[in-house]
């Protein structure tokens, strides 16, 4: 093998002396990222996260997500584990990426999965629970504690019944032991499952493990109908992420879908009551911003998550927690 060319001295100086300085900043600049982390979760009694489906459209990749919800402010970040899976599939380092997430301050917080864990069909099922496998241990490996159990398979048709559905909820929260991930079982408002809190609790209650929790949303809560009451009941442990978003007076309930959600503030919903609500029962988790808003996906992505949090942190301000 031939030798390497040998580098004049004074190039070969300058590229020494401009990577010692790279090195060198490198701690600095994670230990202000972090800083500043610490300082927006002093800010109010809950975190925010960036769901990265109020940017999904622009196409901007994974680790330019990361720095938007860095930019932005945010606390967390929620990747949709397809956009995780493509990163690693084109060649993309995990550790990198783990690093990257570190360095900008930002906890996963959870993920978004479409696993089939819940259909009645045995071989369907088991590939659901072996693609859930391969979300979770990819999240752990990510620093990522939690992952969205929607109710897909069973959303366009009656799905089984939910005794039934709390035993493979559970069994999903045994897998989840495994890959210390916790599976949030998510409500669905357009769904024939799961399309209700009330259904929600039930499997999350039955299901009696330790970790079982529920994943509410504003938008599903109102397209389900089952209202904001409720929310009352639930307490910190019970759900340790929320979907924030709001929803216009138009559409009515039966016909509004997933792209009429807007900023928090910008719609109807009662987000004063359901934060309050929240608060009270000891909830000081997450606030993740979701919306598939085709108007957003237009505009800056960087706008759009500055936006979004600062709507969030203003509907934040108008409770009460002393």
């Amino acid at each position: 093998m031939s030798a390497l060319p040998a580098l004049p001295r004074r190039q070969f100086l300058g590229q020494w002396a401009s990577g010692v300085a790279l090195a060198a900043a490198a701690p600095v600049v994670s230990r202000v990222c972090k800083a500043e982390a610490e300082d927006r979760r002093a800010a109010g009694p809950f975190r925010y996260s960036l769901n990265t489906s109020t940017i999904r459209e622009q196409k901007v990749g994974i680790v330019r997500e990361i720095e938007i919800a860095r930019e932005a402010g945010y606390d967390a970040i929620e990747p949709w584990m397809d956009a995780l899976h493509r990163y690693v599939d084109e060649g993309g380092s995990v550790p990198d990426l783990a690093s990257r997430l570190r360095d900008s301050g930002l906890e996963v917080c959870s993920a978004i999965g479409f696993a089939q864990w819940i259909v009645d069909d045995e071989e369907a099922r088991s590939r659901g629970l072996e693609q859930a496998r391969k979300d979770m241990d990819l999240l752990a490996r990510l620093g990522g504690k939690r992952i969205a159990a929607p109710p897909v398979g069973a959303h366009d048709k009656p799905g089984p019944d939910l005794a039934t559905i709390a035993t493979r909820y559970r069994a999903l929260l045994e897998l989840g032991d495994e890959l210390g991930v916790v599976p949030q079982c998510e409500v669905w408002g357009f769904s024939q499952t799961l399309s209700r809190l009330a259904e929600t609790l039930y499997v999350v209650a039955a299901a009696n493990h330790p970790r079982a929790c529920v994943l509410p949303d504003v938008y599903h809560l109102h397209k389900g109908g089952s209202g904001f009451e409720s929310l009352r009941l639930l307490s910190g442990q019970a759900v340790q992420v929320f979907h924030m978003n709001d929803y216009p007076a138009e559409p009515p309930r039966e016909t509004i879908n997933d792209s009429h959600r807007v900023y928090p503030g910008d719609g109807v919903a009662p987000l004063t009551a359901i934060l309050q609500s929240l608060h009270d029962t000891g909830f000081r988790g997450t606030l993740s911003l979701e919306l598939f808003n085709r108007d957003y996906w237009k505009q800056d992505p960087l706008e759009v998550a500055r936006t979004g949090l600062r709507k969030m942190r203003e509907a934040t301000a108008r409770i009460r927690v002393g």
